[in-house]
């Protein structure tokens, strides 16, 4: 049990290093970063109901989680592919391109969950 117990700490080490060096060294991270904040501060603002903050937070860890699978497919392509190859650029647009979907559907979830309210406190 005491060996199960440390191979999970472990493993929550490894995820945590794995958070760091995205915040540290993706651009596009920042701008995950503050756009969370920006959301998660309006939603708090407008006071939307809890079914809402769950289609939020899910919409959110979306758009972080494929950030993360897309800096993990260009690292591992980088290192099966040092050198320019055709694949490894169709592999590194490719992951790029799952994170562009998720944030766009992250904007359109967005809109339609925090845009009514928005609209409501604004025109009163």
């Amino acid at each position: 049990m005491i060996d199960f117990i440390k191979s999970r700490i472990t493993s929550f080490g490894h995820a945590f290093r794995g958070w760091a060096f995205v915040i540290h060294n993706e651009k596009n991270a920042w701008i995950h970063a503050v756009a969370t904040i920006f959301v998660v501060a309006l939603a708090a603002w407008l006071v939307i109901p809890l079914r809402d903050w769950a289609v939020l937070v899910l919409t959110i860890a979306m758009v972080w989680a494929a950030e993360f699978m897309n800096t993990s497919i260009e690292a591992v392509v980088d290192l099966a592919s040092p050198v320019h190859h055709p694949l490894a650029k169709v592999g590194k647009d490719v992951g790029a391109a799952a994170v562009l979907i998720a944030a766009g559907a992250a904007v359109l979830v967005g809109l339609l969950i925090l845009g009514p309210p928005l609209w409501a406190k604004l025109v009163h």
